[in-house]
């Protein structure tokens, strides 16, 4: 009887990733587990007990078809890290397996970085918010910065596309302006860069790094994804589960009440409701505003209206006078 085979990882090189090491230096060995050290650079951060139950049974019955990825530790005898390969390596340890089958290559740290991140990136087997974590680190890495600069630059390239900036990403003083580089949201904790270490400008980086993970562009990326690590926490950790699909989570966000969001949270969970039930009971829940509040903001608004510095732009007046048409004429339905 032949046994029908399944393979049980898939890793492949990185299109961004550059080795210091050549081909014919790299060999399979079989190295034991207590040779091997995970990555603390590991972007996965949840493991589905499921899938990895699914991978045991796998591993038990083919062995493992596909070599896991270290390098060498500094100067410590024989040791390794593991660059790729950690649910077949935590499998192999729950099976009691000796060693394991291992490419050894030789990288730096920022290598072994890159390589991890992109790795999982291409294969899509993280959820939205491991990946959106690993594609903030894989900026950081290219663009030389941390992460809060690397938002900051971000939601300054969004605006900048928008038309919301009218020089320069950073302006001529090189400090975040309040006429011309307002920022939405993500503010800098220190000046950020326009040019790399490389010489490329940031919006070039940007734009390559995403072209080359293929899975979504930079905007959507600003859009969609940032928005999900400001997330109430155990909203977030449900997500970094995958408990719960982000679409449905920044819905149950929208909620004010802390108690609401957890009760919406693990009624959403336990009846697996539609994006369009949860909606609904999203819009239901929502308290309204009182009626003191709401006319404190109206007369806040028209004071600032009083203010208004801009009264000889028409298109703006014009625009002030549409939305005054518009209030007037709910004011008089309500008559």
């Amino acid at each position: 009887m032949v046994l029908k085979q399944q393979r049980v990882s898939r890793t492949t090189q990185p299109k961004t990733f550059k080795s210091n090491g050549s081909k014919s230096e790299e060999r399979v060995r079989s190295i034991p587990l207590d040779r091997l050290l995970p990555s603390k650079r590991q972007p996965r951060c949840y493991f589905d007990g499921e899938a990895m139950q699914r991978l045991v049974a796998s591993i038990k019955e083919n062995g493992i078809l596909q070599p896991l990825l270290a390098r060498p530790i500094g100067d410590k005898q024989e040791m390794y890290e593991l660059v790729a390969g950690e649910r077949r390596y935590r499998s192999a340890l729950q099976l009691g397996l000796a060693a394991v089958p291992v490419t050894v290559r030789e990288m730096t740290d920022a290598e072994a970085l890159q390589y991890a991140l992109v790795e999982n990136l291409q294969r899509q087997d993280l959820n939205p918010v491991e990946e959106t974590e690993g594609i903030l680190q894989l900026l950081v890495f290219r663009l030389g910065c941390n992460s809060a600069d690397v938002v900051s630059q971000l939601y300054r390239l969004e605006n900048e596309a928008k038309g919301k900036i009218t020089q320069n990403v950073l302006g001529k003083s090189g400090k975040p302006g309040k006429s011309n580089n307002e920022v939405d949201e993500g503010e800098a904790t220190t000046t950020p860069i326009t040019q790399s270490a490389l010489g490329k400008s940031n919006r070039a980086i940007v734009e390559e790094v995403f072209a080359e993970l293929g899975q979504m562009s930079w905007r959507s990326f600003v859009s969609s994804r940032l928005p999900l690590l400001k997330l109430p926490g155990k909203i977030l950790e449900a997500l970094r589960q995958g408990r719960i699909e982000y679409t449905k989570a920044k819905e149950i966000a929208k909620l004010e009440s802390e108690p609401e969001q957890l009760a919406l949270l693990e009624e959403a969970i336990a009846n697996s409701l539609t994006l369009r039930q949860v909606k609904k009971l999203v819009g239901e829940k929502k308290t309204p505003k009182k009626v003191g509040e709401m006319q404190a903001e109206i007369e806040d608004v028209f004071k600032k209206a009083k203010k208004f510095a801009a009264w000889d732009n028409t298109e703006k007046c014009d625009k002030l006078k549409s939305l005054l048409a518009e209030l007037k004429l709910v004011l008089a339905e309500g008559n």
